[in-house]
């Protein structure tokens, strides 16, 4: 594998970043190019995949983002040249991606659907209702997915108590036994000292 620092000038951090986010890219390009000849469930997953993976460029773009500033300025011209080409590839794929979709939702509504319902003198209200219901059913799954982190956090956290219960409880029974310990020989040695001194004054 080629060293990072080898290649163009930036910093080893972003430069893996910027592989990562290639091999992102190329990812989505293949899924793009790949869904005119899918259809229904197929079509679907792949759909959604693709939108997953744009969302991995997105955060991509950020780490690279915050580690440009780190670099030297000597270097930042072309690493900021660098960074700008990344986010006209992503956003030309989030594009094409968007034209995919539109088409879709072309087809299932008919040649009546705009992604502007009033262009349409001032729109159908039945194409209306069902566009505010795919955006309804969006919101639903983004916040099942947040139900879902919230639940996650929850059952990590939910165990990490348990476990600090039980080590307490086994703290709690090593300084009862240390306890008990220390008494029985408190009271072995209180035992011994009264025995000498019987002995002690039946010899008198």
């Amino acid at each position: 594998m080629a060293n990072p620092l080898d290649g163009p000038p930036g910093s080893e951090l972003f430069s893996s970043y910027e592989a990562e986010l290639r091999l992102v890219t190329a990812d989505i390009s293949q899924k793009l190019d790949s869904l005119p000849t899918l259809t229904a469930e197929p079509r679907k997953a792949t759909l959604s995949q693709t939108s997953r993976a744009l969302e991995e460029a997105d955060e991509l773009l950020g780490s690279m983002r915050l580690e440009k500033q780190n670099i030297p300025s000597v270097q930042k011209q072309k690493v900021n040249q660098r960074f700008r080409n990344h986010e006209s590839d992503v956003d030309a794929l989030k594009r094409k991606l968007k034209g995919l979709e539109s088409d879709d939702r072309a087809r299932l509504f008919g040649g009546r659907y705009t992604d502007n319902p009033g262009e349409n003198g001032g729109g159908d209200a039945g194409v209306e209702q069902r566009q505010q219901l795919l955006s309804g059913t969006d919101r639903l799954e983004r916040s099942s997915g947040r139900l879902r982190e919230s639940q996650r956090i929850a059952l990590e956290t939910e165990d990490i108590g348990r476990n600090t219960l039980a080590d307490l409880g086994r703290q709690r029974e090593t300084i009862e036994h240390t306890r008990g310990t220390l008494l029985e020989n408190a009271e072995g040695d209180g035992e011994t000292v009264g025995s000498g001194e019987f002995v002690g004054i039946e010899g008198a």
